[in-house]
């Protein structure tokens, strides 16, 4: 039995031996039936393709691929830090992270709302309080949405059968 580090094309393991010079690879077996690589303190670069193989007559292998998450961390060192401006003046502040899956960056205000972000266009957001409003016939409905993009976007209220509702009553 042998393992095999396929995308790299290394040998780490024949029968008995350790091949690699990695020293957090071992191997482990059972009866000679169930043979393990034990891969400690996994790192990022430990992702991709392992293969074992039996070497018969045919060789039988099977190949399995380690995948390695990385949790979310913010890099300090590429981060805005506070910053006092003019009103009126641009300023950029910068967020950079990293990890694995890459991290989904989202700035919100100092009152936990998110904000839109983008140059020259950013896709709309959308926020609907209330999804689900029921009144008695004739009876007054406030129904709210509530958008940000750039540039700002045309937003208005239509029927099922796809009647633009401007304002006051429609049935």
């Amino acid at each position: 039995v042998a393992w095999v580090r396929v995308d790299t094309q290394t040998i780490l393991s024949i029968h008995h031996n350790v091949i690699t010079q990695n020293p957090r690879i071992s191997l482990t077996y059972n009866d000679h039936r169930s043979w393990y690589l034990h891969i400690r303190e996994v790192e990022e670069s430990d992702r991709g393709w392992y293969m074992c193989q039996v070497n018969t007559d045919p060789m039988r292998s099977r190949k399995g691929y380690l995948q390695v998450v990385v949790p979310p961390a913010i890099i300090e060192s590429m981060t805005s830090n506070d910053m006092v401006v003019r009103e009126g003046t641009n300023v950029t502040l910068n967020c950079k992270a990293k990890g694995f899956p890459e991290p989904y960056v989202m700035w919100r205000r100092e009152d936990g709302d998110e904000m839109a972000i983008g140059g020259e266009n950013v896709p709309p957001m959308l926020s609907i309080p209330n999804q689900l409003e029921g009144a008695y016939v004739g009876q007054d409905v406030v129904l709210e949405c509530h958008t940000e993009a750039y540039p700002a976007s045309i937003n208005y209220w239509t029927t099922e059968r796809g009647d633009m509702i401007i304002s006051g009553k429609r049935q």
